[in-house]
């Protein structure tokens, strides 16, 4: 798949575009967002991310389009689990609701920012050594075992501050109360940030955690890094409403984890299958393939899509057992 420079300048630019116009249009007046606004969006992003794929099976081929639609979905599932996160920090820093927007928005796009430079250095790791996927692989079958082994129910959740936030709170005095929506303020002739800045690098930088298992995951179901960073974008364009659409409804997905680590581990066993399918010991001279077989674009899109189905079934049949 050959992207143009023009391409990928006009990717950035259109989402720079979607970011301003919410931030300086739609998100002019800090107000409480409504689960019907919350749905309207939501289904406005995944409209979009879709049309998007149709433009990519069109003009790139069913293959290609595939991988993005799998990559979307697996990608968007797994930022499901970034809601837990955010709802707890906003919890801590006790967020007022109608600022809580504004600071997912912010938040998200220094989240897309740092999420771009590891597609980055992904891309270049995988162009001059294949055997990287090897180490991929594992890593995404460790973070399934951990994942799976981790707490389910918000409220077990605990956040503790990054080193990216000691050194804020170090180097600039932060209020003890919020001034609106304003990130930096002048108290006694003394310029000081605000606790919405703390909020919003907590967010942008608490993201790249998730970031470590999504973007390896996504480059297990394709090795074109446009469309790993267009995943990315949709996905979190549509985080930001869903967080108001599902907060109060994410404690019902009681195997929501499990059904990620699932995922996870099916993309970390893919990763290492394709590597020993091309290749089974890449350092050394000449290719060595193994004739085994390995999961196409369309599996792998039915394969995650049966995961999360079964996964939402069975926690929403949990939950009304219990009742």
């Amino acid at each position: 798949m050959n992207v143009p420079m023009w391409l990928w300048l006009a990717t950035v630019v259109g989402l720079l575009a979607v970011f301003g116009i919410d931030l300086l249009l739609l998100n002019r007046d800090p107000r409480r967002i409504t689960a019907r606004e919350a749905a309207m969006s939501v289904a406005g992003y995944v409209a979009v991310a879709v049309v998007f794929g149709l433009f990519v099976w069109v003009f790139a081929g069913s293959r290609y389009a595939g991988e993005y639609f799998s990559g979307y979905i697996t990608e968007y599932s797994l930022s499901v689990d970034n809601l837990f996160v955010f709802l707890v920090i906003m919890s801590t820093f006790a967020v007022p609701v109608v600022y809580q927007h504004r600071a997912l928005l912010v938040g998200i796009l220094i989240a897309l920012a740092l999420r771009g430079s590891l597609i980055v250095l992904g891309a270049a790791l995988i162009s001059q050594f294949v055997a990287v996927f090897y180490l991929f692989g594992a890593f995404l079958i460790y973070g399934a075992i951990r994942l799976a082994r981790t707490p389910t129910t918000i409220g077990e959740h605990e956040y503790a501050e990054n080193v990216a936030l000691r050194l804020l709170r170090r180097a600039v005095p932060v209020t003890r109360q919020y001034h609106g929506a304003r990130l930096f303020v002048r108290v006694d002739g003394r310029r000081m940030i605000t606790p919405m800045l703390v909020v919003i690098i907590a967010i942008g930088t608490t993201d790249m955690v998730f970031a470590l298992d999504s973007i390896p995951a996504v480059f297990g179901l394709t090795r074109e890094s446009y469309l790993v960073f267009v995943v990315n974008a949709f996905a979190l364009l549509g985080l930001r409403q869903l967080y108001f659409l599902l907060g109060g409804l994410l404690g019902r997905l009681v195997y929501l984890r499990f059904g990620l680590s699932v995922l996870l581990l099916f993309i970390g066993v893919k990763l290492i299958l394709e590597v020993v399918a091309q290749d089974w010991q890449p350092f050394k001279p000449g290719p060595q393939p193994v004739p085994i077989l390995v999961p196409g674009p369309w599996v792998s899109l039915m394969i995650v899509v049966g995961v999360l189905t079964v996964t939402v079934v069975a926690s929403l049949a949990r939950m009304r057992h219990k009742a």
